[in-house]
Parts: C-alpha cells; sequence; structure tokens
C-alpha cells in the first residue's frame, strides 16, 4: 500500500466509516492485463487499415468505449493516418460507425476475458465481512456489462449493485455512475464510498465524485499482458512495468495505489483511521 493523495474527500468528517467498495472490472476484477478492449480496438482499426500502437489503445483506457474510439481517432498520428487512406479527416459518423462495428466484436471475444483476477474473490468476501456493500461501474455497454454478471456469478461474484454509462447518460471521468451506485446502495455520504480501478478515468471518477480514489497498478491496463505473459517477464522487466503503472495512477491523484485488489485490506484500515482522525477535529 502507498498513501499518495493526502486531501482527503470533501465530506471526511461527515463520514463515520466506509460503507461501500466500487470497483471496475476489466483489469480490477476480471481481465487480467485488460486485453478484451485492447483487443478488439487492434481489431477494428485493423479493419480500416490502421495498426495501433499499444499506448494508442491504452491512454484513452476506462472512457465509455464510444469516447474510447472518439479519442484514438482525434490522436494526431491516427487523424493523419486516416485523412492520408481516405481523404478526410474522420468525423462524428465514422466514431458511430466504427463504435456498431465495436460491439458485436466485443461481445464475441469478452467471455473469454472475464476470468475472475486472482485473490479478488476471497478479498471481496473479507470486505463484505468488514460490513461493506460492494457496487461495480465500468467503460462497457449494459450489454457487455451484463454478460460479465453473468460469467462472474457463476463463479461466485455477485455485486450489490453495477452499472454502465447507458444507466446513468454519461460515463468516467464523470462521477454519475458513482452517484448512482450511492443511491441504489444508500450510502452517503460520498466519503464512506471507495472507487477502486486500474485507469486514470477510474481515479477521476472517484475524485469527481468525492469519494476515495485507489489505484490498482498490478493487475490492469498499465501491465497489459495476460497473468501468464507478465510472470514469464524477468524480475527486472517486471519491477520496471509496475513502477510505470503505478506512476500513472499516482499523477491521476489516487488517494492510494496498490498491485491488486487482493491488496485492499491495509488501505480500509488507514482509510478508517483517517476518518476517525478527520471526526475528532471536526468534534464530531
Amino acid at each position: 500500500m502507498k498513501r499518495l493523495n493526502r486531501t482527503l474527500p470533501p465530506q471526511a468528517a461527515d463520514a463515520k466509516t466506509l460503507k461501500a467498495l466500487v470497483l471496475d472490472w476489466a483489469g480490477t476484477t476480471v481481465d487480467f492485463g485488460s486485453l478484451a478492449p485492447a483487443r478488439t480496438l487492434e481489431q477494428l482499426f485493423a479493419r480500416v487499415n490502421i495498426q495501433l500502437t499499444d499506448t494508442e489503445i491504452r491512454r484513452p483506457m476506462g472512457l465509455p468505449k464510444r469516447e474510447h474510439i472518439r479519442a484514438i481517432l482525434a490522436s494526431p498520428r491516427v487523424r493523419e493516418t486516416w485523412q492520408a487512406r481516405r481523404g478526410y479527416r474522420p468525423t462524428e459518423s465514422d466514431v458511430e460507425e466504427m463504435y456498431q462495428q465495436f460491439v458485436p466484436l466485443q461481445m464475441s471475444c469478452l467471455a473469454e476475458y472475464s476470468r475472475l483476477i486472482p485473490g479478488v474473490l476471497d478479498g471481496v468476501q473479507r470486505f463484505r465481512e468488514r460490513g461493506l456493500t460492494i457496487g461495480t461501474t465500468t467503460g462497457y455497454s449494459r450489454g457487455m456489462l451484463d454478460l460479465l454478471l453473468d460469467v462472474g456469478a457463476r463463479a461466485g461474484f455477485r455485486p450489490d449493485c453495477s452499472l454502465s454509462p447507458e444507466d446513468v447518460g454519461e460515463g468516467r471521468p464523470a462521477p454519475l455512475m458513482l452517484y448512482e451506485n450511492a443511491v441504489r446502495l444508500r450510502v452517503y455520504p460520498m466519503a464512506s464510498i471507495a472507487k477502486v480501478g486500474d485507469t486514470p478515468a477510474d481515479i477521476a471518477e472517484g475524485l469527481n465524485a468525492g469519494a476515495w480514489s485507489i489505484g490498482v497498478a498490478g493487475t490492469g491496463n498499465h501491465i497489459g499482458m495476460s497473468q501468464d505473459q507478465f510472470e514469464s517477464l524477468s524480475a527486472r522487466e517486471r519491477g520496471l512495468r509496475l513502477a510505470r503503472a503505478r506512476r500513472e495512477l499516482e499523477r491521476a491523484g489516487a488517494h492510494y495505489v496498490v498491485d491488486s485488489v487482493a491488496e485492499l485490506d491495509p488501505v480500509l484500515d488507514d482509510i478508517a483511521a483517517r476518518l476517525t482522525k478527520s471526526r475528532k477535529r471536526r468534534g464530531k
């Protein structure tokens, strides 16, 4: 555990205790390395004869998938390549057309990349024993989320509330999915919720909601490979990738960064201590 952001959420002095965790999906609870969206986007752009780099694919990760496609198309190299291939810069109709192609591609491979990350199931059980409810948010569509929920339930992972951008009208970095989790879980103030995810967009979602924001560095987007591939690297290369992932989440403003959901317990203890200290300072 690394405590980073010393600024407490705005309502910390009003929060008696932490009441809920809201977890991301790909790269946080399932799909070690966040491979499903990366592989699908790679295939999608190959259809229009544009070979994306891993950085181009992963930089906007965590956004709703339509926004993710829009962000890739807006990047200078991709925009210029598109213009060279087609004679014009990508338009909103191109974004929409590519998104409509993306959906069936993603659905066809999602189950292949829906395995729970090791330690998540046991961790969630411990978190429930602390009295926490469990929510989730995602950049996936509702249909994709429903598929993950079905596969997750068969593996024993059953969140109390799970939301997609479609459920609230806007995705990350806006805080609306977190607000709706708070409503459905009946949890307030927002400082009694911790958001957990592997991308800067996850961190921004939590901060914008006034919740605790916890980054997951070791299983997600910035690792960018399967668990077997990651573990086959040399110790030096693993260390470099982890350090890079941690830096990205630190820069995004995370209150804490851990390597996996399984390592959250010390963070939860520290948040509880900080909330108690904050109340005492306010005389509550």
